[in-house]
């Protein structure tokens, strides 16, 4: 296996390792910081990949940004792809207290639908589907066909 090594300046090794021992860093970050200890180190990409349970081109991908880019570009998150993030906890209280109020005028007790709809015209959200209200009250064992739902 080729060793393809990495040299660190003692200042660059010195402050991966204080970002390291912080421990205020994402285990994505983290990984990429140990690997260029590991390549500084002289192991093989094999061993740095064994040793950090990624691939073998996950290994040589970072010490190529690594190289082009420098420490800072390993540093930082690149948005994901996918689904944004959901409801924060905050907006997940929020709708289970709403839940818990007294229903509007000339209703008995709250419909997953008509909580949805207040949930939006409150600004909690954006959107969100009756369904998801569901999901939510679900999680908190909340009934709201029960008498006693909270009110």
């Amino acid at each position: 296996m080729k060793r393809d090594h990495i040299q660190l300046s003692e200042e660059e090794k010195n402050h991966i390792k204080e970002l390291l021992s912080k421990g205020d860093i994402k285990s994505r970050v983290s990984l990429r910081l140990t690997s260029l200890l590991l390549l500084n180190e002289h192991k093989t990409y094999k061993e740095v990949a064994s040793i950090l349970q990624v691939r073998l081109a996950t290994v040589s991908d970072w010490k190529k940004k690594y190289k082009l880019e420098g420490l800072k570009s390993l540093l930082e998150e690149k948005p994901r792809s996918g689904r944004p993030a959901g409801l924060t906890g905050e907006n997940k209280a929020k709708i289970t207290a709403l839940a818990c109020s007294i229903p509007p005028e000339g209703y008995s007790r709250w419909t997953l639908r008509m909580l949805a709809d207040k949930v939006v015209e409150l600004g909690y959200v954006d959107e969100i589907s009756h369904t998801h209200v569901q999901e939510i009250l679900k999680k908190t064992n909340l009934s709201l066909t029960s008498k006693n739902s909270g009110v």
